[in-house]
């Protein structure tokens, strides 16, 4: 299905670029919302020429005062280069989270993707082009292929995927010499921008040592570094797991023991989310029946037990971080600063929910295509793709910083929040963890810098 912007005033509405020229046209003529008789606007008729034989009539005063000036609105141009943008989505079974508020609404992506070609197409009544949203739906890597086939016969060269890492995979040996760009916006797995990385997948979303990373640092630096890891044993829960343990190493941490929850189909339990007893620790036996930990790292990327753990006791009482408690994350609905309330408020109004990270993710993608193609207005396939890659490439979407994705691995370089369900509490990278390549590029500390790359576009 296609979906576009609807009207000038609500692309204006969307627009942070253009909120100056709206505000100045609300001044003259409140908009948005209402079309204004501007003082460009066509002039009554001249009255005609008195007839000859009628007797001179006096000319009526004028009300017209002296001062006054006339504003000229540019004419919209003619779309000139229409651009769709493909989004593919995969839909697979999941087990059902703790809590019916963790399932994600049917438009979860798709919203953030429309938000972002409204004002895509802001820009577009300006420079000529016209943005499109065409969604797909499938349910296996080989259908995703098939979609993706039909999206590039009808014209779409920039391709969203909410998508497994396998199916990314599939996605890229199938565009392997085609003129198709795709962005990452779901999968978190560390071998996507290591040994399986692809120079025509850019991934949007933090893969899972970015956001143990963002977690560690702050963590870190509150002095809480003696850290009780417990995880699921989905291969998600489990790759999560070896994130936080390399990020303790990483950033002068020690997790004292380890406990997995083993999940047990059937049916709910009353147990649910208790903490495992503890049966590994990183010191003598006498400690590991009493670790002295100061924060419970929670892996639990389903939300299947996580939620229960600071309630149904099992250990003692700490705070709870990882996928419970504080966590690392793109987006948060508290999120404030920096332009964030009004995106906040934008998207609500539009959608009636709150925006969660997956329609962020969504948005930085469609606004990475949108900026790309207006600044090489005109221009093919392969130097619009070379200009999302280069460093020329700056987004800046509610984070305080200019943004772009790395060179050696197509990892979108983005500050992470660190947030509890309701306000952000930090932001990280945090503020004392130098690093060697990049010294002048904190958000490098997050994740792979490039010394440690194993990619090899």
């Amino acid at each position: 299905m296609s979906l576009v912007a609807k009207s000038p005033c609500r692309i204006f509405r969307h627009s942070f670029a253009v909120l100056g020229l709206c505000g100045s046209l609300s001044f003259l003529g409140n908009l948005p919302g209402s079309a204004p008789a501007l003082a460009g606007d066509e002039p009554p008729a001249a009255a005609a020429a008195p007839d000859s034989a009628a007797p001179a009539a006096e000319a009526p005063a004028s009300d017209n005062k002296p001062g006054g000036f006339t504003v000229e609105l540019p004419q919209s141009p003619t779309p000139k280069n229409p651009v769709p943008i493909g989004y593919i989505r995969q839909m697979t079974d999941h087990p059902r989270p703790a809590s019916r508020v963790d399932v994600e609404p049917s438009d979860a992506g798709i919203a953030g993707a429309k938000l972002a070609n409204d004002e895509n197409n802001a820009g577009g009544q300006f420079t000529g082009e016209f943005y499109s949203l065409d969604v797909s739906t499938v349910a296996s890597p080989e259908q995703a292929v098939v979609e993706a086939q039909k999206l590039l016969d009808s014209g779409h060269h920039f391709m969203i995927v909410d998508a497994s890492a396998d199916t990314l995979l599939k996605l890229s040996d199938w565009a392997k010499g085609k003129d198709v760009l795709f962005f990452n916006i779901r999968a978190t797995d560390v071998s996507l921008r290591q040994e399986n990385c692809r120079a025509n997948i850019m991934h949007v979303v933090p893969d899972r040592f970015m956001l143990a990373d963002a977690l560690a640092q702050y963590l870190v630096i509150k002095k809480w570094t003696n850290w009780l890891l417990v995880h699921g044993s989905t291969p998600g829960d489990l790759a999560y797991a070896d994130a936080v343990k390399r990020a303790a190493t990483r950033f002068g941490a020690t997790i004292v023991d380890t406990r997995e929850y083993k999940d047990v189909s059937g049916g709910r339990r009353d147990d649910v989310g208790t903490i495992p007893p503890g049966k590994q620790a990183s010191a003598d036996a006498a400690f590991a029946a009493s670790p002295d930990y100061q924060i419970i790292v929670v892996a639990d990327e389903g939300q299947i037990f996580g939620p229960y753990m600071p309630y149904r006791g099992g250990a003692d009482a700490r705070p709870m971080a990882g996928t419970t408690g504080l966590t690392a994350t793109t987006w948060s609905p508290g999120h404030e600063k920096w332009g964030a309330t009004q995106m906040n408020n934008h998207f609500q109004k539009d959608y009636k929910r709150l925006i969660l990270p997956i329609d962020y993710q969504a948005y930085v993608a469609a606004r990475t295509i949108g900026e790309a193609v207006t600044r090489n207005d005109g221009e093919n396939f392969a130097t619009i793709a070379a200009f999302i890659h280069g460093p020329e490439l700056q987004l800046a979407p509610f984070k305080g910083i200019k943004q772009q994705y790395r060179p050696w691995d197509g990892q979108f370089r983005q500050p992470i929040l660190i947030a509890t369900d309701k306000v952000p509490v930090s932001i990280s990278p945090q503020s004392g963890f130098p690093h060697a390549s990049h010294p002048d590029i904190e958000v490098d500390t997050l994740g792979i810098d490039e010394p440690e790359s194993l990619c090899k576009m």
